[in-house]
């Protein structure tokens, strides 16, 4: 079934009018579960434990979920993360047709894109449906909208499965691992989760004034 001849309640779905969050689901497929951020000494700074080894291990562990959080909070990665995203056909009518990416970064050097894309394909119309690769010369990234734009969808995509167009991208690591601002927001928050070893407690605690959250939101992405 040919995509390019519906449409759907007359309105121009495409790149030059971007609808957001078209995608169907997305899933992290790769994600740095090692690397520490947060320094052992940065920690152990904050926490007061001067000379003191014997909690080292738990630390690290604290230090890489608290990496996890705030990469989770903004949106972007610290370290770099690989992402599989589905899309339907239904609301991409018109050519070209634009690929909305869930998460996405910025690189270090200003030049390059803060995302790779590995692969844009679909599960054809076969019998069983066999996965086509799209050749990366009929797509192309659009960092201003964060977006692939792909020149037109193919003629023989699948139409029984929900979300048949699949891209796979990598995010890089943003330049705001650096921010002092940035850090000090974790430090923040890995001495919360230090000092709370349990899912509750007996009295009612409150955020500071300047807080995890205020410190992080001037870098969390506003997304029109």
């Amino acid at each position: 079934m040919a995509f390019d001849n519906l449409v759907s309640g007359g309105y121009p779905y495409g790149a030059s009018s971007r609808n957001p969050f078209n995608y169907v689901k997305f899933e992290q497929i790769n994600r740095d579960v090692t690397t520490a951020w947060l320094t052992l000494e940065e920690m152990t700074q904050q926490l007061n434990l001067f000379d003191d080894q014997s909690q080292d291990s738990y630390i690290t562990t604290l230090g890489l979920a608290t990496r996890f959080a705030i990469e989770d909070y903004l949106g972007l990665s610290i370290f770099a993360t690989t992402y599989r995203v589905w899309y339907s056909p239904l609301g991409l009518i018109t050519s070209p047709v634009s690929l909305d990416l869930p998460e996405v970064s910025q690189n270090s050097n200003s030049s390059l894109a803060g995302v790779t894309v590995n692969s844009v394909g679909y599960w054809n119309e076969n019998n069983p449906s066999t996965f086509t690769t799209i050749s990366s010369v009929n797509y192309s990234y659009d960092v201003s909208g964060n977006k692939i734009i792909l020149s037109e969808l193919p003629s023989d995509i699948n139409t029984f499965m929900t979300a048949p167009i699949v891209v796979e991208y990598t995010t890089a690591a943003n330049p705001i691992q650096t921010y002092p601002v940035v850090k000090q927001a974790a430090l923040l928050l890995l001495t919360h989760l230090y000092n709370q070893r349990s899912n509750s407690t007996e009295t009612q605690l409150k955020n500071i004034p300047f807080g995890v959250e205020t410190l992080l939101r001037s870098y969390k992405p506003l997304v029109m």
